[in-house]
């Protein structure tokens, strides 16, 4: 029987069921980034993207369409992270506008859906490229049309527009030579489709698993539990399997577990034919093994130090307090600068690793985003940060490429505030561009000199590989040293330092006055320095500072001005 509508239950169930899938394959949309660089991009950030809209939809009372509507379009406009998922926040939102004041959804409005959803996106991109998740999304949008006007069968129009996106997604490669090059699709494009594919699944009528979608709810205080690891009086947990090779009969396995009482607790001993399943707390497994054998052979052995991981444990719950507290903290800091007199402007700059973050803090900047390459911060946090600063006109510093457009996506949700976003797509870029700020200029001409300021800057980023590929003419293999500039890859080495000179060769020119070098966290000072008299004497003529960063993953952050 042909099935030609959609409810607003059966909508819920389908998109909690994409989100869910795309969280189960985020990883594998993750390895299909072009540049091999140790963070979580694409598969990560859409994930993130979607499971905020559906935790929105888990905690729905009512699932009726207009709501329903709502919380997936606000959830994923507020936790859209990264480009991919900035670019998926605006499918959703347009999708939604089209299906909101209806009661069922049908193939014609599924395809205006669909229509509105590619438009949406598109706008919301400055300069689109093809062979990327926009191309996807307008493939989709195509074939439903057509598929609109040939059936009003769903459970026909669904897969047919599902095939038809897959095959856009395999020739992406063909629109992108950066695909072609890598021998991979486009990761967001994967990802759209991933969401597609579960909710498929649930038109179904297959089980979703939905148990990692929690409703959305307020923060909860880790607490820690100060046991002692004195209190534990057995210290290993020891499980294995006996093979017998005689029958275990139901005297030996009392036998067997006074003997195990003897040595230790939290006994468990389960005969079944010949296999004997024995789990057992004591301070020495030893004991229990040489019984055990004279039973038979021994299968699966597992044997633990639960004091060290009830150490291990404390540790993780200590770490988690002392976050809890920092934030606190932190959030009474910004909260006491809210009631401060409301100035002209203030910044919002995104940092990662202490020694940048005191630069900012250093040089104004009223309130720091931790995160960046490794964790692009959600349009949510950009919002939160809005919130803090207390200022008409609010500068803010993405500092990296894929945080922009959520910047751009906070800025058109604040009405109240000025925000003007000034697009650096580096660390370097934004601490020039907050160098340049000129307290007694206006807003305007303030952000004509820093965009003109960070036009000056070149920078390059030292970081190793994660898996082979082969990217910008470069063959590379995991574990290189990577030293990538502001359009791509520059070079690539087995020694950190020296693939950083060797990048630094195309960075510098005639006209470069100075070089910035940011150390990072697994940098020591000692070699820090020494790579920096080895900078000034390759550029004499160029003045050279050196700067402790503490960023995760970059080994140095240069900047060449």
């Amino acid at each position: 029987m042909a099935t030609k509508t959609i409810n607003a239950d059966m909508l819920a169930r389908m998109f909690l069921a994409g989100a869910q899938n795309i969280e189960a394959n985020k990883e594998t949309i993750n390895e299909l980034n072009v540049f091999p660089v140790p963070d979580g991009d694409t598969g990560t950030n859409m994930s993130l993207t979607i499971m905020s809209a559906a935790k929105e939809v888990m905690g729905l009372p009512d699932r009726n369409m207009k709501d329903l509507a709502k919380a997936i379009s606000s959830g994923s406009l507020r936790g859209a992270r990264g480009n991919s998922g900035v670019i998926l926040s605006q499918l959703l939102r347009g999708f939604t506008k089209a299906i909101r004041e209806e009661q069922e959804i049908d193939t014609a409005l599924l395809a205006a859906a669909c229509q509105r959803a590619r438009d949406t996106a598109y706008k919301a991109v400055m300069k689109p490229k093809e062979g990327t998740i926009l191309t996807v999304a307008s493939g989709i949008a195509e074939k439903a049309a057509q598929m609109a006007e040939e059936t009003d069968d769903l459970e026909v129009f669904i897969p047919a527009v599902l095939a038809y996106a897959e095959e856009v997604l395999e020739k992406t490669p063909e629109m992108l030579p950066v695909l072609k090059e890598a021998g991979v699709v486009d990761s967001g494009g994967q990802g759209l489709i991933e969401v597609i594919k579960g909710a498929y699944a649930a038109f179904q009528g297959k089980e979703i698993d939905l148990q990692a979608i929690a409703p959305a709810t307020g923060s909860a205080v880790t607490k820690i539990n100060m046991q002692d690891t004195a209190d534990i009086k057995f210290g290993y947990c020891t499980e294995f399997i006996i093979l017998t090779e005689k029958e275990f009969t139901d005297e030996d396995e009392h036998a067997f577990k006074e003997y195990l009482s003897s040595i230790g607790d939290s006994i468990v001993c389960v005969a079944d034919d010949d296999v004997v399943k024995v789990h057992v707390h004591t301070n020495d497994p030893g004991l229990a093994i040489q019984k055990a054998l004279t039973f038979g052979q021994l299968s699966r052995m597992k044997i633990d130090n639960m004091r060290e991981e009830h150490q291990e444990k404390l540790i993780r719950d200590a770490e988690k307090v002392a976050a809890q507290q920092a934030a606190d903290d932190a959030k009474k800091e910004q909260e006491k600068k809210a009631s401060e007199p409301r100035k002209a402007m203030g910044f919002i700059t995104v940092s990662i690793g202490q020694g940048l973050n005191e630069i900012f803090n250093e040089l104004g900047a009223d309130y720091i985003i931790e995160g960046g390459q490794t964790m692009n911060p959600s349009t949510e946090d950009m919002l939160n940060a809005i919130d803090q600063v207390n200022a008409d006109t609010i500068f803010i510093l993405p500092n990296n490429k894929n945080i922009v457009l959520a910047a751009n996506q906070a800025k058109a949700l604040v009405k109240e505030k000025e925000i003007i976003v000034i697009p650096t797509k580096t660390v370097p870029q934004g601490i020039t561009a907050i160098i340049n700020f000129m307290p007694d200029a206006d807003a305007a001409a303030n952000e004509e000199a820093m965009l003109e300021a960070i036009q000056n800057v070149k920078t390059g980023q030292v970081t190793y590989a994660v898996r082979d590929t082969h990217v910008d003419d470069k063959e590379i293999h995991e574990g290189d040293i990577m030293g990538i500039g502001d359009k791509g890859i520059l070079a690539v080495g087995t020694e950190v330092e020296e693939t950083a000179k060797e990048m630094l060769a195309l960075l510098v020119d005639e006209d470069s006055e100075l070089i910035s070098l940011y150390y990072g966290e697994e940098v020591s000072e000692e070699d820090a320095q020494k790579f920096t008299a080895e900078v000034e004497e390759l550029y004499p003529d160029v003045d050279v500072d050196a700067h402790f960063g503490g960023q995760p993953i970059y080994y140095y952050v240069l900047a060449v001005e």
